[in-house]
């Protein structure tokens, strides 16, 4: 994985909980305290995992509460800063079906890369059904993502699981 993700869930937790939470986070995942993530640095997935698990279990949150606020604070607070460029769309819906494309690119422009790929169909002309495909497994994460393209674009998404590789955003 690449050191964006962590490095944006580390400036997450010291922003919204402190410095010491995400000390101690990184001290149960068995890294050193100092640990920094550059954002194009290879990070092994296992890594990355332990480190969720341990703001897990620091914070006293579940991890959909977790990927929930890595979601929000991704989507409004990090990428826009470094992102900018794939900020130009109108609507959650247009953000949303442009990422199978940006992910694309990103794993032809930058060496190592493996972000999800979407597939996407449509069950009516407001209900989409989002395919995610990760070896990772992380489809929690793209339930808190979706859930922060929608407070961006201030659209009421909402967002159902219905499988470990699909979900259903309803748009308004």
């Amino acid at each position: 994985m690449k050191g964006v993700i962590p490095d944006c869930l580390a400036k997450l937790v010291k922003d919204k909980f402190g410095n010491d939470k995400w000390e101690k986070s990184l001290e149960i995942a068995g890294l050193p305290v100092k640990t920094t993530f550059l954002v194009t640095q290879d990070v092994p997935d296992a890594d990355v995992l332990k480190v969720v698990d341990a703001v897990c279990k620091v914070l006293n949150i579940t991890l959909q509460q977790a990927a929930d606020a890595f979601g929000d604070y991704w989507v409004n607070e990090y990428a826009p800063k470094i992102y900018k460029a794939y900020y130009t769309g109108k609507s959650a819906k247009e953000f949303i079906l442009n990422m199978d494309k940006v992910h694309s690119n990103v794993t032809k422009n930058i060496p190592n890369a493996q972000p999800p790929r979407f597939d996407y169909s449509w069950t009516d002309d407001k209900t989409l059904i989002m395919t995610y495909k990760s070896k990772r497994g992380l489809i929690e994460f793209l339930i808190g993502l979706i859930k922060g393209v929608g407070k961006y674009y201030k659209e009421d998404l909402a967002v159902t699981k219905i499988s470990n590789d699909k979900v259903r955003i309803v748009f308004p």
